[in-house]
């Protein structure tokens, strides 16, 4: 790694390595706080590829691109962004390609926003209805280790698997 993209000391510069040193090239997103360590830290690698998205649903399709090419994608979104993809994830299971997402959680624990409780309430029950295997991790130790699981699960085995980080971990937004 260069000076730009050396990690630093917080538990999102230790995912951004893990994710890396896994071969992880390509990072599909939208704009998120939760996120932005790993959107910034991917802009800025030379060797990884940041793939702004329009909405969430598009990273699904780079996910299978990227593995017919031979390469490695996540998709970062926040919880309200699993309802634009309830149809593009049935291709997984047709398509049987690895997919690995990050789901940052609204909705949750010291939430001040209203509109953001029920699709935080539905993001786990919507996965598991599309066959994406879900961990929740509420601390910087589950994320290391959620993360090893996942990166066997999805790339070795080819499994749709989403590790949803919660507000316990990432902080509530002020609303």
């Amino acid at each position: 790694m260069n000076a730009t993209t050396s990690g630093g000391d917080g538990w999102q510069d230790r995912l951004y390595d893990q994710l890396r040193a896994a071969d992880v090239t390509i990072f599909s997103h939208v704009p998120d706080a939760g996120h932005a360590t790993l959107i910034d830290r991917c802009g800025a690698d030379p060797d990884a590829i940041s793939v702004p998205l329009t909405s969430e649903e598009e990273g699904i399709g780079i996910a299978a691109g990227a593995h017919l090419g031979g390469k490695r994608a996540v998709l970062l979104m926040q919880s309200s962004g699993v309802g634009n993809c309830i149809n593009q994830l049935s291709l997984i299971q047709h398509g049987a390609f690895p997919f690995l997402t990050y789901v940052s959680m609204r909705g949750e624990y010291g939430e001040g926003n209203p509109w953001q409780y029920a699709m935080g309430k539905a993001v786990q029950p919507v996965l598991e209805a599309m066959d994406v295997h879900v961990m929740t991790a509420s601390s910087e130790e589950d994320v290391q280790s959620m993360t090893q699981a996942a990166l066997t699960m999805s790339f070795n085995a080819e499994r749709a698997v989403a590790i949803l980080l919660s507000q316990r971990l990432i902080g509530a937004k002020k609303f």
